[in-house]
C-alpha cells in the first residue's frame, strides 16, 4: 500500500518547535498525527525526530506526550527521562553507546544531564563507564 509521504516543510517545523514549544507541538500532532516519528534532515545525516529535539532540550514534557502518542523511545530520550534500566540494559549489551551521540552530536551523557534531577541516576552510572 502507497501510502502519501509527510509534507516535508511540516516535518521540519514540528521537529523545530519540538525543541521548546509545548503548544505549537499539541496544535502540530493533533493537525497531523503521523508527525509524531517523523525525522529531518538537518545536513550532513544530521537526522533529529522531535523526540530527539525534546530529549536533548530536557523538554520532558513535549518527550512525555510525543511517547504516549507513539513516539519510539530511543537511548537519548530514556537518558534525558532518568529510565535507567533501559540505558543501563543497553549500555551493558552494547558497551559503545556509552560514546553515542545524538542529533547534532550531542553526546548520550548531555542528554542525561538535561534531564535534571530525575535523571541523576542515568548521569552517574554513565559516569562510573571506563
Amino acid at each position: 500500500m502507497d501510502k502519501a509521504r509527510l509534507n516535508s516543510e511540516l516535518v521540519k517545523q514540528f521537529v523545530s518547535v519540538a525543541h521548546a514549544d509545548w503548544e505549537q507541538v499539541m496544535h502540530l500532532l493533533e493537525q497531523e498525527p503521523a508527525l509524531v516519528n517523523a525525522a529531518w534532515d538537518w545536513g550532513g545525516g544530521d537526522w533529529e525526530t522531535a523526540l530527539g529535539a525534546a530529549a536533548h532540550m530536557g523538554r520532558r514534557d513535549i518527550a512525555l506526550h510525543l511517547l504516549a502518542h507513539g513516539a519510539r523511545l530511543d537511548i537519548f530520550a530514556a537518558a534525558m527521562l532518568g529510565k535507567l534500566d533501559v540505558v543501563k540494559a543497553m549500555v551493558l549489551d552494547n558497551p559503545e553507546l556509552q560514546h553515542a551521540r545524538g542529533p547534532h552530536g550531542i553526546p548520550l551523557l548531555a542528554h542525561a544531564e538535561a534531564g535534571g534531577e530525575e535523571a541523576t541516576a542515568v548521569v552517574d552510572f554513565l559516569k562510573t563507564l571506563p
